[in-house]
């Protein structure tokens, strides 16, 4: 729906900066952030990523899901806010998030603790780090909201790495938060899905419900691509040195032969889609300023010298070399 995108628009108004040059470098146009188009996955997170920069903030995720109006939502808010208890309010996003959002999946982990787990779905997760953590407050400011209880979730995980000071993330989210983890999802103790909506609405929601039933309808048949499955699947394996085609197919549901069938027929290599997301991964780090010895961590490979001859295998220089570049490309 291109909320984030809006909300960042707005963002760089209020502070003084002209959004239209970063906008056409994210590939958008302020007539695509007309009220009833809608906005590009992939787009939105690059966007967001130039608007942190030019903001001088990096945590703009946050940022911008600290003030939004969850009824901006639309369909998706009335139909949480108007359900019977929390756990109801998450099964309905779980279901109807795609009216909103066909790249996100939302997926509900009952056990001694409510995972509520976020993924994409046709977009590559590790290009991410502010989209995931703007739908992750504002997944727990709803929460929040339509039981009207300051809910203190049990942990926050997030797939992505960051190097700079993680306390304002663990302030924000009010609990303890990993990066670096396997998944990203919010942990909550499970007695709080009893927990009644304050705003319940047996008729509206029977309303709502039968509105988003009829827009999963037109919406459906969108499939992921298989590469960015797989991409999706290596990234949170990568640190652990265990980014494999054997788990990588695992983490797919797909036997090796099955996956190395569905790769060959799709021309793809296992080898060539690791080496390509080491690469897009490097230059990340790299321009976040991240010492050679952490990234050749993050990226799986066992020593930092690894690490410098890939990089040099991917563009002809140094790691360091490549961060200066980096940075002055970016002004």
């Amino acid at each position: 729906m291109g909320i984030a995108t809006r909300l960042a628009v707005a963002h760089l108004e209020r502070i003084g900066l002209d959004p239209t040059s970063l906008l056409a470098r994210a590939g958008l146009s302020r007539s695509d952030l007309a009220s009833d188009k809608r906005v590009n996955a992939d787009l939105q997170i690059d966007f967001l990523e130039q608007v942190s920069r030019a903001a001088r903030d990096d945590w703009i995720g946050f940022t911008l899901a600290a003030t939004v109006d969850l009824r901006e939502a639309g369909m998706l808010y009335y139909a949480a806010a108007s359900s019977h208890r929390l756990g109801d309010a998450l099964a309905r996003l779980q279901r109807y998030c795609s009216v909103g959002n066909e790249a996100l999946v939302v997926r509900l982990d009952r056990g001694t603790l409510y995972r509520v787990c976020v993924s994409y779905s046709g977009v590559a997760r590790h290009r991410d780090r502010h989209f995931i953590e703007f739908l992750s407050l504002v997944l727990l400011r709803l929460s929040r909201h339509i039981v009207g209880r300051e809910l203190t979730p049990r942990g926050v995980n997030f797939i992505h790495h960051r190097a700079d000071e993680l306390r304002k993330a663990q302030r924000i989210l009010g609990c303890e938060v990993q990066f670096g983890a396997y998944t990203d999802e919010i942990c909550f103790d499970a007695a709080v899905m009893d927990l009644p909506v304050v705003s319940h609405d047996p008729f509206l929601n029977e309303l709502m419900v039968k509105m988003c039933e009829d827009a999963l309808a037109l919406r459906a048949g969108t499939i992921s691509p298989f590469r960015t499955a797989v991409e999706n699947a290596i990234a949170p394996l990568l640190p652990h040195a265990e980014a494999d085609g054997k788990r990588v197919a695992g983490k797919l549901g797909l036997s090796e032969r099955t996956f190395a069938r569905r790769l060959a027929g799709e021309g793809l290599s296992f080898g060539s889609i690791l080496d390509d997301l080491r690469r897009d991964l490097a230059e990340r780090y790299l321009a976040e300023g991240l010492q050679v010895s952490r990234i050749a961590w993050l990226l799986g490979f066992h020593h930092p010298s690894s690490f410098t001859h890939a990089c040099r295998r991917w563009t002809g220089k140094s790691p360091s070399q490549r961060r200066r570049e980096i940075r002055s490309a970016q002004g």
